[in-house]
């Protein structure tokens, strides 16, 4: 039994200091072939950027690939960050970036795919009709609903909690451009749940 103390106590003592490291000292580990390093960051913020590159793509399995893709980059080049911004803005902006090359690759695989998305769309999903007096599938067939360019602001702001700073060097766009973004994005997004009340849904 005093084994399985001892045990407890060095694996808590691990987590603790796996917790302790920043991300920054983590990369650093990385640039240097450190194996366990890059286990920590992916633990980390695996399930951050899947949501994120998820939200793009809407797609379960392309997601998780280009998650793979994301962290394997990071493995590669982790040598090349420079510090200018946040290790989880990093990695989101990496994140896009592949999501963006597999949307323009889909896209010329199948032309009809966008008629298909289409239709998907309209259709309520079996998460909408078992929750769909749920304020929050509510709010996320609105944001459904918005350009890619309102959905991405919106996600980036409010679901990744990111600065109109930080949003911007993840897009690649002036703060000025978010702000106007972020105004209209908003803006949409309240016609649209005006719009989108309980019994419309339940109609």
């Amino acid at each position: 039994m005093p084994n399985v103390v001892a045990i407890n106590a060095a694996a808590r003592q691990s987590i603790a200091a796996a917790r302790a490291i920043s991300d920054e000292m983590l990369l650093d580990s990385i640039a240097k072939a450190d194996r366990h390093a890059m286990h920590v960051l992916y633990s980390r913020h695996n399930v951050r950027v899947y949501r994120f590159v998820l939200r793009m793509v809407r797609d379960t399995t392309m997601a998780e690939d280009l998650v793979s893709q994301v962290f394997l980059d990071v493995w590669r080049t982790a040598s090349q960050f420079e510090g200018r911004s946040q290790v989880s803005t990093w990695l989101l902006s990496i994140a896009r970036f592949k999501a963006l090359t597999a949307l323009r690759q889909r896209k010329h695989e199948d032309i009809d795919q966008e008629d298909v998305l289409k239709i998907a769309d309209d259709a309520d999903t079996p998460e909408a009709s078992l929750d769909r007096n749920n304020t929050s599938a509510i709010l996320r067939a609105c944001i459904a609903k918005l350009s890619p360019a309102h959905r991405e602001i919106i996600n980036l702001v409010y679901y990744h909690e990111k600065s109109v700073e930080e949003a911007g060097e993840i897009i690649g766009i002036p703060q000025s451009t978010v702000k106007t973004r972020m105004f209209y994005a908003r803006k949409q997004l309240a016609e649209l749940l005006k719009g989108a009340g309980v019994d419309s849904l339940a109609a």
